[in-house]
């Protein structure tokens, strides 16, 4: 149901305009538009099979032939481009009779089950047979034909039905031009010709279920199960996908209340319209069976849950809350949010903390993962964010990849980065482990892999800087007009100190020296150099100094404040980014203002009426510690899941059992809520109003599609038990919220739901200066005047391989599956990655007896775990490599509690363990099937572990 206008072929832009007539109309165009575009502008529709605005020109369907004055033959309108002063027919006898010959060929080896196929109504090929006038066939299906071809239904979202398959190509050239996975081909020639996923099925293929085919292909030939299933839609709404950090733009196309499929929305700022597995086909947790819908309270976690009514749960909470505020004092209490969570709704918990709980006990899952990007940027640039838009990436030259795996973790970007790889940019990646860009994407090889250990991306930032410096490649009039020249000085005498070398920081880091010269050199003078960076980089001891190192690295080359460059973080969950720009860490308001700063302290007490506290309060470690002290007894969890995806599990579950109450609000009974008193129901992604900002800084509408299954939208919820706790909130719709943002906060300032419904989506800031947004930071000046180099000393993890813990863990993500698993193994996504796998280096596993699929136990200073093993060369000897989404793997039993110095990161990537041949599952890991069993059944929940 898609009627978003389709142009043919894409957008041309060139400072040159030509002229031309079609049908007798005047038109003017830029230089290499194609005459098909230009007729779709002028309002003329020409007809076409293989053609879409999508995708490149190809010319194959031979239905939009026209005629141009004065030429011969009848060309193709999507390869031929317009032409000063030429005069193009579109209409004529002749070309309405080889149209309908052209199409009659088509329809002769095609079922005509049009009443009863999937996409009555909503398909190209029956409206193109209407459009050319085709009213009867004259060839019969005795000759041979395809249409006894075989289904292909290996993959869980969509059926591939070659029977119906016209060969236009337009899925192969989707998967190469706009995934870059190039896993379908036209096999075969002439009448032979099919559409393969390399003799495979679609399951078992290369094929990454991002849906680019399904969405490009014009027949039933690909098509989603859903559709198949439930018919073709009635409506669409515009919202943002609530995965990861790069924030796609989707249409949610509906039957009533009912999501039919979710298609990408063309003009998204973000995705242009792709997508991947996750946002395209993985929504349908919203209403799993799982989902609890009606509020629980209990006196003790080893009691059963009783469901009561809204009024009575928020009640409840209150009142424990101010019981136990009382009894332990204003601080004892405090609230985490998270950045699953909208805009809208993490400014009302913190607003809550503060004004509410009379505290800055307020913390968010940023403190886990991008916590060290916000302060090591703020120190060094000014501000708390990446410096490009996602388009940026088209004009660099040389990309340099730091502890991130685009393709895995934000796989729509990295598609767009992989187009520019294919025209020719460099890439540097700095990495323990061969990520897919390495070597294992068609058409796609990284220059140069630095394949560090794990801890010591301080020794290779400094070692690549040390080179620049000592050979004279950095850009001295940059330097000179935009940076301190005091800080440079100090820091140029620490970075050319001769044990920063790369042949001394080899011997921790492991690299080659010649290598991290020659990369040095292609990063200082290949022209535009961008650095993208993940939790490789932040996930340390060290990692706020490494975001300090990373963006030294960027002001020493020029490489700050225009196209093509630039300090890119790739936030991990959809609204990391807006969960920080909301002021939910407890020493920051909203806008990263310090919370003893007078004047802003004097903003929101007037504005919110109430006397505020000036001192920061506890992050979420903190609390934990505190927790088992004695002194902090009750928290607010909303959206986050600390007994999962927080580190030394053992830890954070024994600090949940010290606490007097526990309130989640969430869509499931997650790990965190089985050690809960109170259980109030979230809403999900679809079920809300609010705002969405990415990695790019980019500000996205989020529309409800559907009524909230538990009664309300999230915001409500917290609102309802604010009210409760005696501090009056009356917002009546989240355009409300956003309203007060931008009154209180400098970047926001023009921010609007009016002016997002008419925009599409703006990027911050937004304000008097920049009403549209902000697409690249720190053109002319940086956000803190002059850019801050920051020496960056490489100290080394206190966490070290011995004897009895010889091996390095590292922990990442896979493309499948998201964060802690709550949403996607709640999907059919669980056909690609039903449980985490340990990865081992072939001579690690030799040395210990294992084998692929055996069961290996784990075992750390924190505590064991067992995972079946996975042997591969990805990881380097020494190192091993799991993901953490499936919470009875037990991944964060055995990671420490170590951190970042500045803003206590944990050290996810360096866990020093021994790894051995086991038969049976771990302590903890019984223990844990026992409590979670015990605890689903509490909630009147059934479910089958999927525990080894």
């Amino acid at each position: 149901m898609d009627d978003v206008k389709d142009f043919g072929t894409p957008k041309r832009i060139s400072d040159k305009t030509v002229n031309l007539t079609i049908d007798g109309v005047s038109v003017s165009v830029p230089e290499g538009t194609s005459v098909m575009h230009a007729a779709s502008l002028s309002g003329v529709t020409v007809p076409k099979l293989c053609a879409t605005d999508s995708l490149e020109p190809f010319g194959s369907c031979r239905l939009c032939l026209v005629e141009i004055e004065g030429r011969r033959g009848y060309p193709a309108s999507c390869t031929t481009p317009v032409a000063e002063g030429i005069k193009v027919h579109t209409q004529t006898p002749k070309l309405a009779d080889i149209r309908r010959g052209v199409m009659e060929l088509y329809i002769s080896d095609h079922p005509l089950d049009c009443l009863t196929c999937a996409t009555n109504g909503d398909c190209e090929l029956q409206d193109m047979a209407g459009a050319v006038g085709l009213r009867d066939v004259r060839y019969g299906y005795e000759g041979e034909n395809h249409l006894k071809s075989v289904k292909d239904t290996s993959n869980p979202y969509f059926t591939f039905d070659p029977s119906k398959c016209i060969v236009c190509s337009r899925c192969v050239r989707a998967c190469e031009e706009v995934q870059g996975t190039f896993a379908l081909t036209i096999q075969g020639r002439g009448f032979d010709s099919k559409v393969s996923a390399g003799n495979k099925d679609f399951k078992d293929s290369e094929c990454v279920s991002c849906g680019a085919c399904v969405q490009a292909c014009p027949t039933a030939t690909l098509i989603e199960n859903t559709i198949i299933e439930a018919g073709v839609p009635e409506h669409s709404v515009t919202t943002t996908c609530a995965y990861c950090g790069v924030g796609c733009s989707f249409h949610a196309e509906m039957k009533g209340e009912e999501v039919v499929r979710m298609t990408p929305n063309k003009d998204g700022g973000a995705n242009h319209g792709h997508s991947c597995v996750k946002g395209r086909f993985a929504w349908g947790y919203a209403t799993h069976k799982d989902r609890i819908t009606t509020p629980m309270i209990r006196k003790s976690i080893h009691d059963p849950w009783e469901k009561v009514t809204w009024d009575v749960a928020i009640n409840y909470a209150a009142s424990e809350i101010q019981r136990i505020q009382k009894k332990y004092g204003r601080d004892s209490v405090g609230a985490i949010s998270s950045s699953r969570c909208t805009n809208e709704e993490v400014y009302v918990v913190q607003k809550l903390v503060r004004a509410a709980l009379g505290n800055n006990n307020v913390d968010t899952c940023a403190r886990v993962c991008h916590s060290p990007t916000g302060y090591g940027l703020k120190q060094t640039l000014g501000e708390s964010a990446g410096t490009q838009n996602f388009d940026s990436v088209m004009h660099s030259d040389v990309i340099m990849i730091i502890g991130a795996n685009p393709t895995d973790g934000h796989p729509v970007f990295a598609s767009q980065m992989k187009r520019r790889l294919r025209e020719g940019a460099k890439l540097i990646i700095v990495d323990p482990r061969a990520i897919d860009l390495v070597n294992n994407s068609p058409h796609i090889k990284a220059d140069y892999h630095l394949k560090l250990k794990p801890g010591s991306n301080v020794a290779i930032v400094n070692a690549l800087a040390h080179v620049i410096v000592t050979e004279k490649l950095m850009d001295d009039s940059f330097i000179k007009a935009r940076c301190e020249d005091d800080a440079f000085k100090s820091w140029k005498d620490f970075i050319t100190k001769p044990e920063n070398s790369p042949e001394a920081m080899s011997a921790f880091t492991g690299v080659d020296a010649k290598d991290v010269r020659a990369a040095a050199k292609i990063f200082a003078k290949g022209g535009n150099a961008a650095i993208y960076y993940g939790l490789g980089v932040t996930e340390h001891s060290q990692g706020s100094t490494m975001v300090m190192g990373i963006a030294n690295l960027a002001m020493l080359t020029g490489n700050i404040g225009r196209e093509g460059v630039g300090v890119n973080p790739l936030r991990g969950q959809n609204n990391v980014q807006g969960a920080c720009d909301m002021g939910s860490f407890p020493h920051e308001f909203p806008g990263y203002r310090h919370v003893s700063d007078k004047a802003t302290l004097a903003l929101f007490e007037k504005a919110w009426d109430v006397k505020l506290q000036n001192e920061p309060g506890l992050r979420i470690p903190n609390m934990l510690d505190v927790a088992i002290d004695g002194q902090f007894k009750a928290l607010y969890c909303e959206g986050e899941d600390i007994a999962q995806s927080d580190p030394n599990t053992q830890h954070v579950t024994h600090a949940l059992e010290s606490m007097e109450c526990v309130i989640v609000q969430d869509l499931f009974l997650n790990e965190t809520a089985m050690y809960a008193h109170v259980f109030l129901p979230g809403s999900s992604f679809l079920e809300k109003n609010g705002t969405f900002t990415n990695a790019e800084r980019r500000i996205s509408r989020v529309r409800k599609v559907m009524s909230p299954k538990n009664g309300y939208e999230d915001w409500e919820i917290t609102q309802m038990l604010s009210n409760a706790l005696g501090y009056k909130m009356d917002y009546s719709h989240a355009s409300d919220i956003m309203d007060e943002i931008a009154r209180l906060t400098p970047t926001f300032k023009g921010v609007s739901y009016k002016k997002l419904d008419e925009l599409g989506s703006i990027q911050w800031p937004c304000n008097d200066e920049h009403p549209l947004g902000t697409p690249t930071m720190h053109i002319d000046e940086f956000v803190r005047g002059k850019g801050k180099f920051i020496i960056t000393e490489y100290v080394p993890t206190s966490e070290k391989v011995t004897q009895k813990y010889p091996l390095i863990l590292t922990t990442g993500r896979i493309l499948s599956q998201y964060n802690v698993g709550a949403q996607t193994r709640r999907t059919k996504n669980v056909a690609w990655h039903e449980e985490d796998l340990v990865e081992i280096h072939p001579h690690d596993a030799e040395e210990r007896g294992i084998q692929s699929g055996d069961w290996v136990g784990i075992v750390s200073r924190s505590g064991e775990t067992v995972l079946r093993a996975q042997i591969t060369e990805r990881v380097q000897p020494g190192v091993i490599y799991t993901t953490f989404h499936h919470p009875e793997s037990g991944a964060n039993v055995i990671t420490t509690d170590n951190s970042d110095w500045a803003t206590n990161c944990p050290e996810f990537k360096v866990t020093a363990v021994q790894v051995n041949k086991v038969t049976q599952l771990s302590d903890w890991q019984k223990q844990y099937q026992h409590f979670s069993e015990e605890q689903i059944e509490f909630a009147g929940k059934s479910k089958e572990l999927k525990i080894h």
